[in-house]
């Protein structure tokens, strides 16, 4: 009898070991610090037009 409850409980304890790493995550590991609002709305690439008036003669 206790052969047949390994195979039918291993889904859930699956389950259950996903739910508490994720319930770890969100309310015990520290969050990342916030970026800047200016730094973010820029990016880190230069806008078309302006990369394409700056090498124009």
């Amino acid at each position: 009898m206790y052969a047949l409850i390994l195979p039918a409980s291993t889904p859930f304890v699956l389950l259950a070991t996903v739910m508490a790493l994720s319930w770890w995550e969100d309310h015990i590991l520290p969050a990342p610090p916030p970026e800047p609002v200016e730094a973010a709305a820029e990016g880190p690439f230069r806008n078309s037009a302006s990369a394409s008036s700056s090498t124009a003669p």
